[in-house]
């Protein structure tokens, strides 16, 4: 079982704190507030109050214990800078940062922080795809140039398998999941769906390519 550490405890590192604990993970909780800490000490399996900036106390709580540490104090910018490169000095084998800034962001990957999150841009992406095309019900940035995008079958996509919409070759995109509804309601997810699965009105494709491939699938119809 993989331990993970989540050091602030603002709305985004509870956030991630509690999803990763009801996802049966070992969790780690830090921050300088107790009254953060109080909150929720009963939801995760170590809720610690400590100044993530002192390496004694972070080493006294077993940090070097985790596989993966968060730091999520992207608001207070030196600390967040101070406490990653002190994880990265003792060790942790991956450690994840918010960035507030895109200054931020770069020092952040300078001293050697393996993944930078940047919530407010990346939540706000999202919410503008959904809004610009009615009918994607989700969108994941994956890195600059690639995302994985969820969205209603085409009408000229009903009744069709994957192998007659040959949708690699036309669109230069590859559909790795249908999700869709029986006719008692159920829903069910197709993980990597044959070319020879027929597509229904009303499933939802999840479509994963280069970003510019998605946004013309999203406008033609």
């Amino acid at each position: 079982m993989r331990q993970f550490a989540v050091i602030g405890l603002g709305r985004f590192g509870s956030s991630i704190a509690k999803t990763l604990a009801r996802k049966d993970c070992q969790v780690l909780a830090v921050d300088k507030e107790e009254d953060k800490i109080q909150d929720i000490s009963e939801a995760v399996t170590q809720a610690v109050c400590l100044d993530a900036t002192d390496e004694k106390a972070l080493k006294a709580v077993g940090i070097e214990q985790v596989d993966v540490a968060i730091v999520s104090v992207g608001d207070n910018i030196e600390a967040s800078i101070l406490i990653a490169l002190l994880l990265k000095e003792i060790g942790i084998k991956e450690v994840i940062a918010k960035a507030v800034t895109p200054q931020q962001g770069k020092v952040l990957g300078k001293i050697g922080v393996d993944r930078i999150i940047f919530p407010e841009r990346d939540m706000g992406e999202r919410l503008a795809s959904a809004l610009t095309c009615p009918k994607v019900a989700d969108y994941l940035q994956l890195s600059d140039k690639c995302g994985i995008i969820e969205l209603a079958a085409r009408k000229d996509f009903v009744d069709k398998n994957l192998k007659q919409l040959n949708v690699r070759t036309k669109h230069h995109l590859n559909v790795v999941a249908i999700r869709r509804k029986d006719e008692k309601g159920k829903e069910t997810v197709n993980v990597v769906p044959l070319a020879e699965e027929k597509i229904r009105e009303g499933d939802m494709l999840l479509v994963a390519g280069a970003n510019e491939d998605i946004e013309k699938l999203k406008k033609k119809e």
